[in-house]
């Protein structure tokens, strides 16, 4: 690195940590730094304005901001995923559990992600204030490519402080003294900003592939800020609780309603929307690929790559030594080996509810890829956890086979924010809203062809069949369960359809069904709670959960009353018991939809900044 990045990444830096700073500030803010370069040299030059961009990327990977609890547990609990332990004492499953507390040991830090994310806002502000007012935009494309991306990934940022705190403090220009502390705004006034700048955003920036740096998926391209702009119109316009209007910021309990902004109602919103996703859908940037392939180019770091031919739209940016997806969420790993030569004894932190696999029909190649009822043991094998514990099946330590998992708190893999099969749904959803019911079979069609691969006129029967609106979204609210299990949306899916205790009811419902092999599970050709398993090497064969009775010829194990025991030989709880499937939640999933901002922030910001939905009381 050069001494003059070097000493403009220290000026980004060092104003955006001041974000949630102490008083003292104030008086740095006044004076000027002695490491500040002059900004019309910055933002005239584009490899020092692309500098400034990276700083941004860099918040992503601080220690306690997304790599850590941020993305570990934001999409944690809903009806398809859960925290793999029930504890009521553990701060984590209270996080996963709507139970969590201002004072979270986990997330009450005064590096945490809020302070963490803002700071990245901050870094945002600083690069898209210096390529306006130096960066000549009109004449340079690649200064306007830089601009374009500064404003979606501020977007990015906003979208993701909103769906885990709901209204939070606006900042769309940098810290000075005379706005260091500023109030909680209503994220109606944030979700129109971010609109507004995706929609002078997505002129700028080139589609996947078609430049060097559209080529990467941890680089912004159209396609992406197309699909971002879906996924704010989707939340803005969506259900969630909310504090009375002006009243945000007082300690409000809320009610789960809609906007009262005429601005974000879905007929103003929908119709732009879907005239981004079919711009991208037409430009054949992006397409489908083999399911399995993806997720095994997912943990290989194999993702990289954006363009025609791919998936991926955009990933979290990661360094190869930095983040904690496989970390947390790969199959467990019980001792083994298969990370590259490292012992390990992680993954698994989370996985699907154990109803999960049967929600997908046997034709369906996402089942196995999705959920998986096995582990690693230290010799290597896989082995039966238990009906209660699965995981997810994407995510794997031993196809890291390019970049091995070699120990440590970190893995390199780089979480999917943004695939194309999500494109290809919201356009599904918003086109049946606006009344087009065909135009929305076709993208769901797409999506299930996929899935049914092999046995796609099976996909092509199903859509057929779809014959109404209403029809259309409730397939809508299956696919999406099918499809993205495991990439913590569904959460977020449900608040804005209103549908999240509902969801999380019915899944409780379920897992006793279950248990007791009632309801369906009484009519899955005898389903009797044994199963049978053989393991060769590395592969298991698990015979049972489709209601197979009788023992397949050759070398099996039993286990008996492996689906509906709820108790061991020593008498402990296991399984599917009570207080394990009613602790999908601990709290109340409607009233703590979102996070409290922890006490850490609230202290820092003198006064300016007070919990909502009920915490302030807690």
């Amino acid at each position: 690195m050069t001494v003059n990045m070097k000493k403009i990444l220290t000026y980004t830096i060092a104003l955006a940590t001041l974000v949630f700073a102490a008083p003292a500030c104030e008086t740095f803010l006044d004076s000027e730094s002695p490491s500040t370069f002059d900004a019309s040299t910055v933002y005239s030059n584009y490899d020092l304005t692309e500098s400034t961009i990276f700083s941004i990327s860099q918040s992503f990977g601080e220690t306690n901001s997304y790599r850590s609890r941020y993305l570990s547990w934001v999409g944690l609990n809903s009806d398809i995923e859960w925290y793999n332990t029930y504890k009521p004492t553990d701060e984590k499953y209270q996080i996963a559990g709507y139970a969590m507390l201002p004072n979270n040991g986990q997330l009450n830090l005064n590096n945490g992600p809020f302070a963490k994310m803002y700071e990245a806002i901050e870094r945002a502000n600083l690069c898209i204030e210096g390529i306006r007012e130096y960066g000549n935009i009109t004449e340079n494309a690649n200064m306007a490519y830089l601009l374009g991306e500064a404003l979606t990934l501020r977007a990015l940022i906003y979208y993701d402080i909103v769906r885990v705190w709901g209204d939070v403090p606006a900042r769309f220009s940098s810290v000075t003294s005379e706005n260091i502390y500023v109030k909680k705004e209503s994220r109606d006034v944030i979700f129109k900003q971010l609109l507004s700048d995706l929609d002078e955003a997505i002129p700028y920036l080139p589609n996947p592939g078609q430049t060097t740096a559209t080529s990467r998926t941890d680089r912004v391209n159209k396609m992406f800020a197309e699909g971002l702009y879906a996924r704010i119109a989707l939340m803005a316009s969506g259900y969630a609780i909310r504090p009375d209007d002006g009243m945000v910021g007082t300690g409000d309990l809320g009610t789960v309603r809609l906007t009262n902004d005429p601005e974000l109602q879905k007929s103003v919103l929908y119709p732009k929307a879907l005239e981004y996703l079919r711009a991208a859908i037409n430009s054949g940037t992006a397409s489908l690929e083999d399911y399995e392939t993806l997720w095994k180019n997912q943990s290989n770091m194999n993702n990289l790559t954006a363009g025609p031919g791919h998936e991926t739209l955009f990933v979290i940016p990661f360094s190869e030594g930095r983040g904690r997806w496989n970390y947390t969420f790969a199959v467990r790993s019980e001792g083994s080996t298969y990370a590259g030569g490292a012992n390990v004894t992680r993954g698994g932190d989370a996985g699907p509810v154990p109803t999960m696999w049967f929600k997908y029909d046997k034709n369906d190649v996402r089942r196995d890829i999705t959920c998986v009822n096995w582990r690693w043991n230290s010799d290597n094998e896989p082995e039966l956890p238990g009906i209660q514990r699965w995981y997810f099946g994407k995510y794997r330590f031993e196809w890291m086979t390019s970049h091995p998992y070699t120990g440590g708190n970190d893995d390199g893999v780089k979480p999917v924010v943004l695939r194309y099969s999500d494109v290809l749904l919201m356009a599904a959803e918003i086109a049946n809203e606006l009344g087009d019911t065909q135009e929305a079979k076709r993208y769901l069609l797409a999506v299930r062809e996929r899935a049914f691969k092999g046995n796609e006129d099976q996909a092509e029967s199903y859509v057929a069949s779809i014959s109404s609106k209403d029809d259309m979204f409730k397939a809508i609210v299956d696919e999406r369960a099918l499809e993205f299990c495991g990439e913590m949306t569904r959460k977020f899916d449900l608040i804005r359809w209103n549908m999240l205790k509902t969801k999380m009811d019915e899944a409780i419902a379920d897992m006793k069904a279950l248990r007791d092999l009632s309801g369906k599970y009484a009519d899955i050709n005898g389903l009797d709670g044994d199963v049978y398993y053989q393991v060769s090497g590395s592969q298991i064969s698990i015979y049972g959960f489709n209601g197979e009775k009788t023992a397949p010829a050759g070398a099996w194990e039993k286990k008996a009353g492996y689906i509906n025991k709820t108790v061991d030989s020593k008498g402990a709880d296991t399984g599917l018991y009570d207080a394990l499937v009613e602790g999908l939640y601990y709290g109340d999933p409607i009233q703590h939809m979102f996070w409290p901002i922890f006490n850490d922030t609230m202290t820092n910001s003198q006064g300016y900044i007070k919990n909502d939905y009920g915490y302030d009381s807690i």
